[in-house]
């Protein structure tokens, strides 16, 4: 199960991982949120795709990933077993972080008609104990027995990448990145921007 992304996210410290989803987060204009001692920062690019960080007190981390036009979207399905089953492994303490608790934009609820509980809807279902990061065994069961691309199919591919783990992340690359997508009408524009970068850069240094 080699996946270059996640190599990267595995080599990164906690505290940089940290870090670059608290720029993100404000980068894409979310709003940081505490859940029951847990920091939530999020991604999402306003098409249906979006990452979810829910650090920790106690230094563990759970992550979300979610892309609507992939097999692993569930929304459509309704089937709160099966997606219920994608946390399977993960320590129930985390998986409370995102049960029974009002959706947002980056994470509906998907709810059990027998009981009433709910539970995010989520394509892929990351998390790590502190040191180690892994992947959820229901979501590898799910992958495994249905022949899916793990990494490509919960999104997590596209998901992470604007964190540009194993990459250079400052002012510079993010202005980089946009002038190649053609953001900048001039450099009065660029250099404008990048001022703006650095400070956001800056509250989360």
């Amino acid at each position: 199960m080699r996946n270059a992304i996640w190599d990267a996210l595995a080599a990164t410290p906690l505290p940089e991982v940290r870090r670059r989803a608290a720029v993100v987060d404000d980068l894409a204009e979310v709003e940081p949120v505490t859940v029951a001692g847990a920091r939530r920062l999020a991604w999402n690019d306003r098409g249906g795709q979006s990452a979810v960080w829910y650090f920790a007190e106690d230094g563990r981390v759970l992550l979300l990933t979610f892309d609507h036009e992939s097999e692993l979207n569930l929304y459509a399905e309704e089937d709160f077993a099966l997606q219920e089953s994608f946390y399977e492994g993960v320590p129930e303490s985390l998986v409370a972080l995102v049960r029974d608790r009002p959706e947002n934009y980056e994470s509906l609820n998907l709810t059990d008609s027998a009981t009433g509980r709910t539970i995010h809807y989520a394509g892929g279902v990351f998390w790590c104990d502190g040191t180690r990061w892994h992947v959820s065994d229901g979501l590898a069961e799910y992958c495994r027995r249905e022949d899916a691309d793990l990494f490509g199919e919960s999104g997590f591919d596209y998901c992470l990448d604007v964190y540009r783990f194993g990459q250079d992340f400052t002012p510079e690359t993010v202005v980089a990145i946009r002038d190649e997508d053609g953001r900048y009408e001039d450099e009065k524009e660029k250099e404008a921007d990048l001022l703006g970068l650095r400070e956001v850069f800056a509250r989360h240094g």
